[in-house]
């Protein structure tokens, strides 16, 4: 006798995916609107002192081309450097622009003409409304100075400040899955290599980000019937975000991975939270998604239990 035929992965219906759309944008707005103040503030602080720093080092910045290896040898200052231009330059960006290939402490001792370059670049996109007095070849005013410090300390601390919350919200959400699997008496197994299904987790088992054949996986989940679940974890903080986050990235992957492994074999998924367009929504299921919400874990684990 053939055995039964393996536990379809739900596919949700318009009016479902839009009534959990609406769920995760109001639990988004009540985590924003809840973030605490003291997390900016912290990392405000921290930049002012290295903004201070860099002033006091460069003299108010009127000896920027003096000090250009002494700045850029100094890994807090190269950053408070980036964001003296209006706008902020990428270190990438830098690099290309002042054409010098690597930023590297070696390198630019080895050859101060390559800090001269890169300071120049920096002071060619000088923010002139924050630092008036270098234009007009004096010395700024109290009042100025402070001035400018505060604003290039608040770029930097709101810059790093949404960096940590996008880093902090996909790792929260992944802890949350693992915390929910757990919760169910799925055990966690070291992070692998996958090339094949027999070496993925077994039923019962799950591990940490890994390769799954030619792409990454942010969890992968051993289930009761010996498939296997790819699970990517994606938080969206705009409709236009989604794209990115879910057709872009998760809907690919699904595809990618059922190429690899089969159809049979696999069930690629993607725990969603944040801000997404029921279009998005829609395209990336037909396309081989199964969709769970991390407001919602509970319909994971109901459904992998449903899978012995």
């Amino acid at each position: 006798m053939s055995p039964p035929p393996a536990l379809e992965a739900p596919r949700w219906t318009e009016e479902q995916l839009e009534a959990e759309r609406i769920r995760a944008i109001e639990v988004f707005r009540k985590e924003r609107m809840e973030e605490p103040l003291e997390q900016y503030l912290d990392v405000f602080d921290e930049y002012q002192g290295r903004v201070e720093e860099l002033f006091e080092t460069t003299v108010d910045l009127t000896e920027l081309g003096d000090k250009a290896l002494e700045v850029l040898c100094n890994p807090n200052l190269i950053e408070a450097l980036r964001y003296l231009s209006g706008p902020p330059i990428s270190l990438d960006d830098l690099k290309v622009v002042s054409e010098v290939g690597t930023l590297a402490p070696g390198k630019l001792r080895a050859e101060p003409a390559l800090a001269k370059r890169i300071v120049d670049t920096i002071r060619l996109g000088l923010d002139r409304r924050r630092f008036p007095w270098i234009a007009e070849g004096r010395e700024p005013t109290e009042a100025e100075r402070n001035a400018a410090v505060l604003a290039s300390a608040a770029l930097l601390g709101a810059s790093r400040a949404a960096m940590n919350r996008r880093s902090e919200g996909n790792k929260e959400q992944e802890e949350q899955v693992k915390a929910a699997l757990r919760a169910v008496d799925f055990k966690e197994v070291p992070r692998r290599k996958v090339t094949k299904l027999a070496d993925a987790p077994k039923a019962g088992e799950f591990c940490g980000e890994s390769l799954f054949g030619t792409r990454k996986a942010d969890l992968l989940v051993g289930l009761w019937d010996d498939r296997t679940m790819p699970l990517e974890c994606k938080v969206s903080n705009s409709a236009t975000n989604s794209v990115k986050r879910l057709n872009n990235d998760a809907a690919v992957k699904a595809k990618v991975w059922r190429d690899d492994f089969g159809n049979l074999g696999v069930v690629p998924s993607a725990v969603l939270s944040g801000v997404y367009k029921l279009n998005n929504l829609i395209e990336a299921q037909d396309r081989g998604l199964t969709i769970f919400w991390a407001h919602d874990l509970r319909s994971l684990t109901d459904w992998i239990a449903r899978t012995r």
